[in-house]
């Protein structure tokens, strides 16, 4: 199971959002894994990621990307995010040839995911599938707030603040990119996309 299941969206606006996860297995692979997890970050870089992080040290949007890979740290696991399948096909294929031995979650349409699997020659061992939210789901927000807070899996993005945001873009005082990044900072571990982001708030402010 992975906190990057439980994205909301449509076919359409998840179709540019791709999350890739490197885990240890505690009892299994979890002696000396930090190394792995730093080559892992450093060849998401090569591909163009919208977002790197790890739950020990932040995202690429509160530190530089030298010091989330320095700053990995006991416990931690690592995530890439990509806004395209060119550049998820093209790291899945590095990842797959380095063969660093620790596993990897991929998140986004399922089917989408398994053409950029087998693009990239591989197949998926495992498929997970999120079952929603159950309970009083009318305290919850609506779901175009909910498209953007549940890009953070720890819930860490207050409705409010996308509310306030998105007030902002709709009056001009902020274009829809730049109040995305001022909500990507919160999102610790960096599992958010702030390009499908910023669509989502321009949408919310027409």
């Amino acid at each position: 199971m992975t906190h990057t299941l439980h994205r909301r969206g449509t076919a359409e606006n998840l179709s540019g959002d791709y999350v890739v996860l490197m885990q240890h297995a505690v009892g299994i692979n979890d002696a000396d894994y930090i190394p792995t997890e730093q080559k892992f970050l450093r060849m998401a870089l090569r591909h163009n990621p919208v977002n790197i992080g790890t739950d020990t040290r932040g995202n690429m949007y509160s530190h530089r990307p030298e010091e989330i890979i320095g700053g990995i740290s006991e416990g931690g696991d690592v995530h890439a995010v990509f806004d395209n399948p060119r550049d998820l096909i093209e790291f899945l294929k590095e990842l797959k040839e380095a063969d660093l031995g620790l596993s990897v979650v991929v998140s986004g349409i399922f089917e989408d995911v398994d053409k950029c699997l087998k693009a990239a020659g591989l197949k998926h061992h495992t498929a997970n599938f999120s079952l929603g939210i159950w309970g009083k789901t009318s305290l919850l927000p609506g779901n175009n707030i909910l498209e953007i807070t549940t890009m953070c899996g720890h819930g860490l993005i207050a409705a409010n603040l996308v509310r306030t945001l998105a007030e902002d873009v709709k009056t001009g005082r902020k274009a829809s990119e730049e109040a995305a990044k001022a909500l990507t900072p919160n999102c610790t571990c960096g599992i958010f996309n702030p390009v499908r982001a910023a669509r989502l708030l321009a949408a919310m402010a027409e």
